[in-house]
Protein backbone atom coordinates (compact mmCIF):
# COMPACT_ATOMS: atom_id res chain seq x y z
CA UNK A 1 0.00 0.00 0.00
CA UNK A 2 1.31 3.46 -0.89
CA UNK A 3 1.77 5.62 2.21
CA UNK A 4 2.68 9.29 2.64
CA UNK A 5 6.40 9.99 2.79
CA UNK A 6 7.83 9.39 6.23
CA UNK A 7 11.17 10.83 7.30
CA UNK A 8 12.93 8.60 9.80
CA UNK A 9 15.19 9.92 12.56
CA UNK A 10 18.69 8.90 11.55
CA UNK A 11 19.68 7.03 14.73
CA UNK A 12 22.17 4.67 13.12
CA UNK A 13 23.70 7.47 11.10
CA UNK A 14 24.96 8.78 14.45
CA UNK A 15 26.22 5.42 15.69
CA UNK A 16 29.79 6.72 16.04
CA UNK A 17 28.53 9.31 18.54
CA UNK A 18 26.75 6.56 20.50
CA UNK A 19 29.93 4.49 20.56
CA UNK A 20 32.00 7.48 21.72
CA UNK A 21 29.53 8.30 24.52
CA UNK A 22 29.51 4.68 25.66
CA UNK A 23 33.29 4.53 25.45
CA UNK A 24 33.63 7.59 27.67
CA UNK A 25 31.19 6.14 30.23
CA UNK A 26 32.99 2.79 30.24
CA UNK A 27 36.38 4.50 30.65
CA UNK A 28 34.94 6.52 33.56
CA UNK A 29 33.73 3.25 35.08
CA UNK A 30 37.16 1.67 34.68
CA UNK A 31 38.62 4.77 36.37
CA UNK A 32 36.27 4.15 39.28
CA UNK A 33 37.30 0.50 39.53
CA UNK A 34 41.05 1.18 39.28
CA UNK A 35 41.62 4.54 40.97
CA UNK A 36 38.71 4.72 43.42
CA UNK A 37 39.42 1.39 45.04
CA UNK A 38 36.81 -0.64 43.18
CA UNK A 39 33.36 -1.54 44.47
CA UNK A 40 32.44 -1.12 48.10
CA UNK A 41 30.27 -4.02 49.26
CA UNK A 42 27.72 -3.97 52.05
CA UNK A 43 27.88 -6.21 55.11
CA UNK A 44 25.82 -8.89 53.35
CA UNK A 45 28.87 -9.50 51.14
CA UNK A 46 31.72 -8.52 53.44
CA UNK A 47 30.21 -9.55 56.78
CA UNK A 48 28.98 -7.34 59.62
CA UNK A 49 26.24 -6.81 62.18
CA UNK A 50 22.64 -5.65 62.15
CA UNK A 51 21.53 -3.76 65.28
CA UNK A 52 17.93 -2.81 66.03
CA UNK A 53 17.12 0.19 68.25
CA UNK A 54 13.55 0.73 69.49
CA UNK A 55 11.63 3.65 71.04
CA UNK A 56 13.84 6.15 69.21
CA UNK A 57 11.21 8.57 67.91
CA UNK A 58 13.01 11.54 69.50
CA UNK A 59 16.33 10.71 67.90
CA UNK A 60 17.36 11.75 64.37
CA UNK A 61 19.37 9.71 61.88
CA UNK A 62 22.28 12.16 62.20
CA UNK A 63 22.35 11.66 65.97
CA UNK A 64 22.42 7.88 65.53
CA UNK A 65 25.21 8.17 62.97
CA UNK A 66 27.27 10.42 65.26
CA UNK A 67 26.80 8.06 68.20
CA UNK A 68 28.14 5.13 66.18
CA UNK A 69 31.00 7.25 64.83
CA UNK A 70 32.00 8.00 68.43
CA UNK A 71 32.40 4.22 68.87
CA UNK A 72 34.65 3.98 65.82
CA UNK A 73 31.88 2.82 63.45
CA UNK A 74 31.94 5.46 60.71
CA UNK A 75 30.56 3.40 57.82
CA UNK A 76 27.10 2.47 59.02
CA UNK A 77 23.89 2.06 57.06
CA UNK A 78 20.83 3.34 58.94
CA UNK A 79 17.22 2.52 58.09
CA UNK A 80 14.16 3.88 59.85
CA UNK A 81 11.70 1.27 61.08
CA UNK A 82 8.10 1.80 62.20
CA UNK A 83 6.91 0.11 65.37
CA UNK A 84 3.45 -0.97 66.56
CA UNK A 85 1.62 1.90 68.21
CA UNK A 86 3.25 4.59 66.09
CA UNK A 87 6.73 4.40 67.56
CA UNK A 88 9.92 4.71 65.60
CA UNK A 89 13.10 2.71 65.63
CA UNK A 90 16.23 2.16 63.59
CA UNK A 91 17.97 -0.78 62.01
CA UNK A 92 21.71 -0.14 61.74
CA UNK A 93 24.20 -2.20 59.82
CA UNK A 94 27.86 -2.02 60.85
CA UNK A 95 31.08 -3.71 59.76
CA UNK A 96 31.59 -5.52 63.08
CA UNK A 97 31.56 -9.31 62.71
CA UNK A 98 31.97 -10.12 66.41
CA UNK A 99 28.63 -10.37 68.23
CA UNK A 100 30.08 -9.35 71.61
CA UNK A 101 31.78 -6.27 70.20
CA UNK A 102 28.62 -5.29 68.31
CA UNK A 103 26.54 -5.67 71.50
CA UNK A 104 29.02 -3.51 73.42
CA UNK A 105 28.81 -0.85 70.72
CA UNK A 106 25.01 -0.92 70.79
CA UNK A 107 24.94 -0.49 74.59
CA UNK A 108 27.26 2.52 74.34
CA UNK A 109 25.09 4.07 71.62
CA UNK A 110 21.90 3.56 73.65
CA UNK A 111 23.53 5.30 76.60
CA UNK A 112 24.85 8.18 74.45
CA UNK A 113 21.42 8.78 72.88
CA UNK A 114 19.58 8.51 76.24
CA UNK A 115 17.28 5.85 74.82
CA UNK A 116 15.08 3.73 77.09
CA UNK A 117 16.80 0.63 78.44
CA UNK A 118 16.46 -2.22 75.96
CA UNK A 119 18.03 -5.55 75.21
CA UNK A 120 19.94 -5.50 71.94
CA UNK A 121 20.92 -8.74 70.27
CA UNK A 122 22.91 -7.92 67.13
CA UNK A 123 22.61 -10.28 64.20
CA UNK A 124 26.07 -10.91 62.79
CA UNK A 125 27.04 -12.10 59.34
CA UNK A 126 30.40 -13.79 58.86
CA UNK A 127 32.70 -13.03 55.95
CA UNK A 128 32.39 -16.63 54.71
CA UNK A 129 28.63 -16.21 54.34
CA UNK A 130 29.26 -12.98 52.46
CA UNK A 131 31.59 -14.86 50.12
CA UNK A 132 28.84 -17.39 49.43
CA UNK A 133 26.45 -14.54 48.56
CA UNK A 134 29.02 -13.02 46.19
CA UNK A 135 29.55 -16.35 44.41
CA UNK A 136 25.79 -16.85 44.13
CA UNK A 137 25.43 -13.38 42.61
CA UNK A 138 28.12 -14.07 39.98
CA UNK A 139 26.60 -17.46 39.14
CA UNK A 140 23.14 -15.86 38.78
CA UNK A 141 24.50 -13.27 36.33
CA UNK A 142 26.38 -15.86 34.26
CA UNK A 143 23.40 -18.23 34.12
CA UNK A 144 21.04 -15.37 33.17
CA UNK A 145 23.30 -14.30 30.31
CA UNK A 146 23.71 -17.87 29.06
CA UNK A 147 19.93 -18.40 29.06
CA UNK A 148 19.46 -15.12 27.17
CA UNK A 149 21.85 -16.24 24.42
CA UNK A 150 20.14 -19.64 24.20
CA UNK A 151 16.66 -18.09 24.01
CA UNK A 152 17.68 -15.51 21.40
CA UNK A 153 19.48 -18.15 19.34
CA UNK A 154 16.39 -20.40 19.30
CA UNK A 155 13.83 -17.63 18.84
CA UNK A 156 15.83 -15.45 16.45
CA UNK A 157 19.54 -16.07 15.80
CA UNK A 158 22.71 -16.33 17.82
CA UNK A 159 24.06 -12.99 16.56
CA UNK A 160 21.09 -11.22 18.13
CA UNK A 161 21.74 -13.02 21.41
CA UNK A 162 25.40 -12.00 21.45
CA UNK A 163 24.58 -8.37 20.64
CA UNK A 164 21.97 -8.34 23.41
CA UNK A 165 24.57 -9.64 25.86
CA UNK A 166 27.03 -6.93 24.77
CA UNK A 167 24.35 -4.33 25.55
CA UNK A 168 23.67 -5.95 28.95
CA UNK A 169 27.37 -5.97 29.85
CA UNK A 170 27.51 -2.31 28.78
CA UNK A 171 24.66 -1.50 31.19
CA UNK A 172 26.15 -3.49 34.08
CA UNK A 173 29.55 -1.81 33.66
CA UNK A 174 27.97 1.66 33.70
CA UNK A 175 25.81 0.95 36.77
CA UNK A 176 28.64 -0.67 38.76
CA UNK A 177 31.03 2.04 37.56
CA UNK A 178 28.74 4.69 39.02
CA UNK A 179 28.82 2.88 42.37
CA UNK A 180 32.62 2.59 42.19
CA UNK A 181 33.17 6.27 41.29
CA UNK A 182 30.96 7.56 44.13
CA UNK A 183 31.92 4.76 46.54
CA UNK A 184 28.34 3.73 47.23
CA UNK A 185 27.91 0.35 48.91
CA UNK A 186 26.69 -2.53 46.75
CA UNK A 187 24.00 -4.43 48.65
CA UNK A 188 21.62 -7.27 47.74
CA UNK A 189 19.07 -4.58 46.84
CA UNK A 190 21.48 -3.24 44.22
CA UNK A 191 22.04 -6.76 42.86
CA UNK A 192 18.27 -7.30 42.67
CA UNK A 193 17.95 -4.01 40.78
CA UNK A 194 20.69 -5.07 38.33
CA UNK A 195 18.93 -8.35 37.59
CA UNK A 196 15.70 -6.41 37.04
CA UNK A 197 17.54 -3.99 34.75
CA UNK A 198 18.70 -6.93 32.64
CA UNK A 199 15.08 -7.79 32.00
CA UNK A 200 14.11 -4.28 30.94
CA UNK A 201 17.20 -3.85 28.76
CA UNK A 202 16.56 -7.20 27.09
CA UNK A 203 12.91 -6.31 26.49
CA UNK A 204 13.81 -3.12 24.62
CA UNK A 205 16.43 -4.92 22.56
CA UNK A 206 14.13 -7.83 21.67
CA UNK A 207 11.38 -5.44 20.55
CA UNK A 208 13.75 -3.74 18.09
CA UNK A 209 15.29 -7.03 16.92
CA UNK A 210 11.87 -8.56 16.35
CA UNK A 211 10.89 -5.61 14.15
CA UNK A 212 14.18 -5.88 12.24
CA UNK A 213 13.54 -9.58 11.64
CA UNK A 214 10.07 -8.88 10.23
CA UNK A 215 11.25 -5.98 8.09
CA UNK A 216 14.23 -7.75 6.54
CA UNK A 217 11.92 -10.58 5.48
CA UNK A 218 9.74 -8.13 3.56
CA UNK A 219 12.20 -5.89 1.71
CA UNK A 220 14.82 -6.28 -0.99
CA UNK A 221 15.02 -2.59 -1.88
CA UNK A 222 16.95 -1.17 1.08
CA UNK A 223 20.26 -1.79 2.83
CA UNK A 224 20.21 -3.64 6.13
CA UNK A 225 21.36 -0.46 7.93
CA UNK A 226 18.35 1.43 6.56
CA UNK A 227 15.94 -1.33 7.57
CA UNK A 228 17.43 -1.46 11.08
CA UNK A 229 17.17 2.30 11.46
CA UNK A 230 13.55 2.22 10.27
CA UNK A 231 12.84 -0.53 12.83
CA UNK A 232 14.14 1.69 15.64
CA UNK A 233 11.84 4.47 14.48
CA UNK A 234 8.88 2.10 14.52
CA UNK A 235 9.55 1.04 18.11
CA UNK A 236 10.96 4.23 19.66
CA UNK A 237 7.62 5.39 21.09
CA UNK A 238 7.13 2.03 22.81
CA UNK A 239 10.61 2.32 24.31
CA UNK A 240 9.95 5.86 25.53
CA UNK A 241 6.56 4.95 26.99
CA UNK A 242 7.91 1.88 28.79
CA UNK A 243 10.91 3.74 30.19
CA UNK A 244 8.98 6.80 31.37
CA UNK A 245 6.16 4.86 33.00
CA UNK A 246 8.72 2.67 34.79
CA UNK A 247 10.92 5.59 35.84
CA UNK A 248 8.11 7.58 37.48
CA UNK A 249 7.59 5.24 40.48
CA UNK A 250 11.30 4.42 40.65
CA UNK A 251 12.27 8.11 40.86
CA UNK A 252 9.53 8.59 43.47
CA UNK A 253 11.18 5.84 45.55
CA UNK A 254 14.56 7.49 45.01
CA UNK A 255 13.30 10.85 46.31
CA UNK A 256 10.85 9.87 49.02
CA UNK A 257 11.85 6.30 49.96
CA UNK A 258 13.92 5.22 52.91
CA UNK A 259 17.57 4.29 52.69
CA UNK A 260 16.86 0.69 51.69
CA UNK A 261 14.40 1.68 48.95
CA UNK A 262 16.83 4.30 47.69
CA UNK A 263 19.52 1.63 47.25
CA UNK A 264 17.22 -0.23 44.88
CA UNK A 265 15.83 2.88 43.18
CA UNK A 266 19.23 4.45 42.43
CA UNK A 267 20.49 1.36 40.59
CA UNK A 268 17.15 1.03 38.78
CA UNK A 269 17.18 4.68 37.65
CA UNK A 270 20.68 4.48 36.19
CA UNK A 271 20.04 1.06 34.68
CA UNK A 272 16.71 1.96 33.05
CA UNK A 273 18.21 4.98 31.32
CA UNK A 274 21.29 3.01 30.25
CA UNK A 275 19.18 0.03 29.13
CA UNK A 276 16.90 2.12 26.94
CA UNK A 277 19.92 3.85 25.45
CA UNK A 278 21.91 0.65 24.84
CA UNK A 279 19.14 -1.04 22.84
CA UNK A 280 19.28 1.84 20.35
CA UNK A 281 22.87 3.03 20.65
CA UNK A 282 24.75 -0.25 21.24
CA UNK A 283 22.86 -3.48 20.46
CA UNK A 284 21.20 -2.41 17.19
CA UNK A 285 24.21 -0.61 15.62
CA UNK A 286 26.54 -3.53 16.40
CA UNK A 287 24.02 -6.01 15.03
CA UNK A 288 23.47 -3.93 11.87
CA UNK A 289 27.21 -3.53 11.25
CA UNK A 290 27.64 -7.28 11.68
CA UNK A 291 24.72 -8.34 9.50
CA UNK A 292 25.47 -6.08 6.57
CA UNK A 293 28.63 -8.08 5.91
CA UNK A 294 26.64 -11.24 5.24
CA UNK A 295 26.51 -12.12 1.52
CA UNK A 296 22.77 -11.48 1.23
CA UNK A 297 22.95 -7.99 2.73
CA UNK A 298 26.40 -7.19 1.33
CA UNK A 299 24.83 -7.05 -2.13
CA UNK A 300 22.17 -4.63 -0.91
CA UNK A 301 24.85 -2.51 0.74
CA UNK A 302 26.79 -2.36 -2.54
CA UNK A 303 23.62 -1.34 -4.36
CA UNK A 304 22.20 1.19 -1.89
CA UNK A 305 25.36 2.45 -0.16
CA UNK A 306 26.94 2.37 3.31
CA UNK A 307 24.76 5.03 4.90
CA UNK A 308 21.22 5.06 6.21
CA UNK A 309 18.67 5.81 3.53
CA UNK A 310 15.03 6.87 3.72
CA UNK A 311 11.95 4.86 2.88
CA UNK A 312 10.12 5.95 -0.21
CA UNK A 313 6.42 6.70 -0.48
CA UNK A 314 5.97 3.34 -2.14
CA UNK A 315 7.24 1.34 0.81
CA UNK A 316 6.80 1.81 4.53
CA UNK A 317 7.46 -1.49 6.21
CA UNK A 318 5.42 -2.99 9.01
CA UNK A 319 2.69 -0.34 9.05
Amino acid sequence: MVRPFKKDINFLGHRKIFFIVSGVLILASIFGFVFRGGLSFGIEFMGGSSIELTNAQNVSIDQVRQAFAAQGQNDVLIQQASEPGGGQGYVIRTSQTDAAAASKTADAVIKALNLPAQTVQPQTIGSSWGGDVTRSMIIALIVAMALIIIYMAIRYEWKMGLCAIIALIHDIIIVTGFYAIFHIDVTPNVVAAMLTIMGYSLYDTVVVFHRIKDNTAETRSHSFMTVANHSINQTILRTINTTVTTLVPVVAMLIFGGETLQEFALAMTIGLISGSYSSIGIATPIYALWKQHEPKFKKLRSKFGEGVGSFSAAEDLGE
